[in-house]
């Protein structure tokens, strides 16, 4: 073994031991440290290549714990319109009385978004043109 091959373990061992989640740990506490982290990171210091070691990590964790199996379930039923329709609502800050030309009724708008009615072609029509997506985004 070289200098830079200890050196390289050294350094792999010390940041295991401050990320224990890069180690393989799959603790609660340590998963929500990971997340802190690469929050800090994004804000602080967007070009640090830790960012991508520790959301890879996350994402295998998310993907293979059972404890997210529920969520990614209920999010795969959710049609694809509706998702749409939910993030614009989210990020336009949005009441449902707000997509009356859109829509129609706010009962009619929380009709289409707990699935008990779908969005029709003018519906999806008068939203693209609001929002500035294509039609067919809203479709599945």
């Amino acid at each position: 073994m070289n200098a830079d091959t200890t050196k390289a373990l050294e350094a792999t061992k010390q940041l295991v031991a401050a990320v224990p989640f890069l180690g393989g740990s799959s603790s609660e506490r340590d998963y929500h440290d990971a997340l802190a982290l690469v929050d800090y990171l994004i804000e602080h210091d967007d070009e640090n290549p830790l960012i991508d070691l520790l959301a890879s990590k996350i994402a295998d964790y998310e993907d293979n714990s059972g404890r997210f199996a529920e969520f990614d379930a209920a999010i795969a039923e959710i049609p694809v319109g509706v998702a749409l329709l939910r993030t614009l609502i989210d990020q336009h800050k949005l009441t449902y009385a707000d997509l009356k030309d859109e829509i129609g009724s706010k009962s009619l708008v929380s009709q289409i978004l707990s699935g008990q009615r779908s969005l029709t072609i003018s519906h999806i029509k008068a939203l693209s043109t609001r929002f500035g997506v294509k039609p067919e985004w809203f479709l599945n």
